[in-house]
């Protein structure tokens, strides 16, 4: 994923003088002890995992810290021992850019580990404590280094020449990581590195898509004038989720800066500022609860003392009481640029919180405190409702808020005149917007009664991690007689597991490439999961036909209604697969959330095995302006049908735009017809889910209705538009509502599509990033933000909200029934062009 780099200066100078893990030179473990008792499943199931395509037949993905030597007694530094576990089998640190042929699962049982160095993550690691006792890592009052666990070490000694700091791995590439079930104590070390300058962190989580947080608590001293101790620390990358965490005392509970991000259920008690955010270009938090902070959320960071460096916010079911200030921010009458510091709120209590919204400040009131805001923007709103706001501030709305655009109706137009030529039901009719820049409590949406639980709120659901389940309930699939090498076919065995599970039983994969030739049918009533993401590789001619596309897993069959649950897995092809569905969703849910999937990705080529890798498809190459029919992916990756409803959290549909695995990491051009195609009557969540790189489209609700969407993201193929979407091997299809592009004139016209609403209602999104970032692998056209036409598709759709879009390098940010309605330029931020509201 290589996209514009966005590295801030701030506080790396400092931080990537303290000194980072030594790496050793020889590993092994050490004389095998016995590991800490627990019932927990991870402790005791058999371990037969193997990595498919790697050359190492005694490499060991399941690791446990004990094994290696690790005490966990409270007083032992463990860091050696520790330190040996993560690295053990030559696995991809300095000077590997990504591997996925060294994935590591490390466990640790229940226990305090003391360290005196960071922990260091190698990339394609699980950090995984026990879910019963959960174990501490603490820091050793001679703890040394920016954080107890570290994503992505600064090299010592090296740096950029603006000062920023140099790291193992590209940030907004360092895919692949987990972390769960761990209390992170830092209470042993002073609030202040007196070398330094600035506090210790707990985690450094510089990441990008396919990375996790869940269940962890952070402990820091507590909270005062001088403490500078952080949480997280996070500078840059392009994420991702987090999700179940709880941070106590410090001076920054979270220091943030990301492209993108979702959280979701943080609490923060007695923290200072309980989330400095640095810089981004969108992020969402759900169900976030601060308790007796100075400072709830800190978004008012500038650049120079003038640009705004946050692109937008978007909090929504959230708590900030018995604190001084909600939420800080610097936007402003005069604030550059335009739509930066965009901010949305909805259902959010400010109870003994006086003021809600200040300014930068600290003191001017925007909006005051002491309830509940039920709906408040600060941006850019387009809107086809009429206006109406309530002003609790104690200062008036900034400047520029009359309405800015009208869009004025033009004559009916039919379906067949629009520039996609997807049919609809109905006849497509421009629209009256109105534009406004507000700063105010707005009328709040409507969000469908099936996404709410019971208190209102949006439903969520935390990944199972199964802690009650002893390990003889798991069946795993090797034991049942599958390969998983990445060349036998595995489909019966497979297929016969899923038939035979019995209530009361999880499926296992352990790791390894699992070929299937065959859909293989998921029953409902079925759980299961994956050991650090086992492939499912569809392969052969079943999959080969585009004109008569198959599913490779089908989730329930059409009518059903049950439960499934689906986490830690990877689905692949192997070689072309252009009929291929990757994943069928057939099965509707017996409660809210009961049909999910959890952490599982499909990825599309880039990868060892996969047989579209950079030395068959290379990118970026005189000979890679027109398709190549060896370089076909699949039909689409995901199908919610029209009977189906689903839970997805931390899914990523990526077709690779790069190597992952072979030297050099190269650009590849790999053709996959479609993303994410919804047509469910509802309900459907998706957190914190990201769609790149298809032909036709990343994501697309037909015919669908009460959906919610909390973080999407994209990217346009950036081999496009040579060939164009039309000329990548994959002809729209009626039966699946694809667009054609057919009253486009222009090349730029013909590209992916990041979002498409079309015939659906009660579509709710909160945030969106959708970036097309070049033509032909040329950013010439970011100098006109004119890489492509046309991003977001609305058609015929009713009662959707588009909360916090970021657009980049479109013209037209969205068009409805056909027409431009919200263009780029007219709403420009630091990245891209942002709307606080969008609503038809």
């Amino acid at each position: 994923m290589v996209r514009p780099n966005t590295v801030t200066a701030v506080l790396t100078a400092a931080l990537i003088s303290l000194p980072s893990a030594a790496i050793p030179t020889v590993f092994g473990p050490q004389p095998r002890q016995v590991a800490g008792s627990s019932d927990y499943w991870v402790a005791n199931i058999k371990r037969q995992g193997s990595v498919a395509y790697g050359n190492d037949a005694s490499y060991q993905v399941f690791r446990n810290v004990k094994d290696y030597g690790a005490v966990g007694d409270g007083s032992t530094d463990d860091f050696a021992a520790i330190n040996q576990t993560m690295w053990d089998g030559n696995r991809c640190g300095l000077g590997c850019d990504s591997s996925t042929l060294t994935p590591a699962l490390v466990y640790f049982p229940p226990g305090t580990y003391r360290i005196s160095q960071p922990i260091v993550m190698p990339y394609y690691t699980q950090m995984v404590g026990d879910a019963l006792v959960v174990p501490t890592i603490s820091a050793l009052s001679n703890f040394e280094g920016i954080a107890l666990i570290d994503s992505d070490p600064y090299i010592p000694g090296v740096s950029n020449p603006d000062g920023s700091g140099i790291n193992y791995w590209t940030n907004q590439n360092n895919f692949y990581r987990q972390l769960r079930n761990f209390v992170l104590d830092i209470t042993a070390l002073p609030e202040v590195n007196p070398t330094s300058g600035y506090g210790a962190a707990c985690l450094h989580w510089q990441v990008a898509q396919a990375t996790s947080v869940q269940n962890v608590i952070f402990n820091m001293l507590a909270k005062s004038k001088t403490n500078k101790q952080q949480g997280i620390f996070m500078e840059n990358g392009s994420g991702g989720f987090m999700g179940d965490l709880v941070f106590n005392g410090g001076g920054y509970g979270a220091f943030l800066g990301n492209q993108q991000f979702t959280t979701r259920n943080w609490t923060f008690n007695g923290v200072g500022t309980a989330i400095y955010m640095n810089w981004n270009w969108l992020w969402t938090f759900k169900s976030l609860t601060i308790n007796d902070a100075d400072i709830g959320i800190d978004m008012s960071a500038l650049q120079n003392g003038f640009n705004q460096t946050v692109g937008s916010i978007m909090i929504i079911d959230s708590s900030i009481t018995n604190s001084a200030v909600g939420i800080k921010t610097s936007r402003n009458a005069s604030s550059f640029p335009a739509t930066g510091g965009t901010l949305a709120i909805q259902n959010v209590d400010f109870t003994n919180t006086p003021t809600a919204v200040a300014a930068a400040d600290g003191v001017t009131q925007i909006v005051v405190g002491n309830d509940k805001i039920t709906f408040f923007g600060q941006g850019d709103a387009i809107t086809s409702q009429s206006w109406t706001s309530r002003h609790r501030g104690k200062r008036m709305p900034q400047a520029n808020t009359t309405a800015t655009q009208t869009v004025i109706p033009l004559p009916d137009f039919t379906a067949e005149s629009y520039n996609n030529g997807t049919a609809t039901s109905c006849s497509l009719s421009p629209v009256s917007l109105q534009t406004k820049t507000v700063e105010s409590e707005l009328t709040g949406h409507t969000i469908a009664a099936s996404l709410l639980d019971s208190s209102g709120a949006v439903f969520e659901r935390s990944k199972p991690q199964y802690e009650n389940v002893p390990a003889s309930s798991f069946v795993s699939v090797k034991s049942a007689g599958a390969k998983g090498d990445g060349s036998t076919d595995d489909s019966d065995v497979i297929q016969q597991v899923f038939n035979n599970v019995q209530s009361g039983q999880i499926v296992y994969f352990d790791h390894g490439a699992y070929v299937v030739t065959k859909t293989i049918n998921v029953p409902k009533n079925i759980k299961i999961t994956g050991e650090i993401w086992p492939l499912i590789m569809a392969s052969g001619n079943f999959f080969g036909d585009q004109t008569q596309p198959q599913p490779v897993f089908r989730v329930g069959n059409p009518g059903d209604t049950g439960n499934v649950e689906i986490s830690d897995l990877v689905f692949e092809t192997l070689g072309t697969a252009e009929g291929a569905i990757m994943i069928e969703w057939n099965l509707a849910g017996e409660s809210p959330g009961s049909a999910a999937m959890w952490d599982a990705h499909v990825r599309i080529g880039g990868t060892a095995g996969t047989k579209l890798q950079q030395d068959t498809c290379m990118g970026a190459t005189p000979d890679s302006q027109t398709f190549e029919a060896s370089c076909v992916g699949s039909f689409l990756m995901l199908h919610v049908t029209q009977t189906a409803s689903a839970y997805f959290e931390n899914t990523w549909f990526w077709v690779a735009d790069h190597e992952l695995d072979l030297a050099g990491h190269n650009k590849t051009n790999i053709y996959n017809g479609r993303g994410v195609l919804i047509e469910s009557q509802g309900p459907v969540w998706l957190y914190a889910t990201s769609s790149e790189h298809s032909q036709l489209y990343n994501y697309q609700v037909s015919n669908g209705k009460d959906i919610f969407m909390a973080i999407i993201q994209t990217e346009t193929p950036y081999m496009q538009a040579a060939p164009d979407a039309l000329n990548a091997g994959f002809i729209p299809n009626p039966a699946y509502t694809d667009p054609n592009f057919a009253d486009c004139s222009t090349e730029s016209c013909k590209k992916a599509w990041g979002l498409r609403v079309i015939d659906s209602s009660d579509v709710s999104v909160w945030g969106a990033g959708l970036y097309s970032f070049f033509d032909n692998y040329s950013q010439d056209c970011l100098l006109t933000e004119s890489c492509q036409e046309n991003i977001v598709d609305l058609q015929c759709a009713t009662n959707v909200r588009l909360i916090g879009l970021t657009t980049k390098g479109t013209t037209n940010m969205v068009t409805v029934n056909g027409l431009p309605v919200a263009l780029q330029q007219d709403h420009r931020n630091a990245f891209g062009s942002t709307l606080v509201l969008f609503d038809v």
